[in-house]
């Protein structure tokens, strides 16, 4: 056990869904600062749910990622984390993500256990994602569905955590408001949008207490 695991359930075991506008993320930006934003997005976004997969190797804590499908309508062949629209039958977001983690890639809910949740983020593409952060059991046995992921690979917490890995970038909005996004590169894959979004946030509430 690493003590990267003790840090995350001390860190995270008391938190709640935020569902809340005035809470909302974007880019891994704090609510506060991305209040000024809100007006680029849709209004009525529709809620969605991912599982953010920990996983406490002997050397190290990392972090597993999906590579999505190419013929997908949203976000094809993005890096991502499993996950989905929150349906109707779900009892909340964390079903929602355990659910999606099982369709897309074969994880059993049984293998994961919840241990708390970061902010509400919004996607361009009009959904409001909650992020479920699960620890996940070293000998889960994944099956991918091909329809839906292509690849899964892990991502070490620390390198996801070094300031050196966060590569900003500026996007503009048709008003002329700049935001401040960022990517983190990792070997061949590039992880950006929705999901570099979160994990900085992450990192923002584990590192900096944000």
């Amino acid at each position: 056990m690493t003590p990267w695991r003790d840090r995350f359930v001390a860190c995270f075991c008391q938190s709640t869904p935020l569902h809340d506008e005035t809470q909302w993320c974007l880019s891994g930006m704090s609510a506060a600062h991305s209040q000024r934003f809100l007006q680029h997005f849709p209004p009525d976004p529709v809620h969605a749910a991912v599982l953010v997969p920990l996983i406490d190797r002997p050397q190290g804590m990392t972090v597993l990622l999906t590579v999505r499908a190419h013929g997908l309508k949203n976000h094809a062949a993005q890096v991502s984390f499993p996950g989905g629209r929150v349906d109707p039958g779900d009892d909340g977001p964390r079903a929602a993500a355990l659910r999606e983690a099982q369709e897309e890639i074969g994880l059993a809910p049984s293998l994961v256990e919840v241990i708390g949740y970061l902010p509400d983020h919004l996607v361009v593409s009009g959904y409001r994602v909650t992020p479920v952060l699960g620890l996940v059991d070293p000998q889960h046995q994944l099956a991918l569905n091909p329809l839906e992921v292509i690849e899964t690979f892990e991502v070490p917490v620390e390198h996801i955590f070094d300031p050196a890995n966060h590569l900003s970038r500026r996007r503009r909005f048709d008003n002329g408001d700049e935001v401040e996004i960022y990517d983190i590169p990792f070997g061949q894959h590039h992880i950006w949008g929705a999901t570099a979004g979160m994990l900085l946030s992450l990192y923002r509430v584990l590192v900096e207490g944000d």
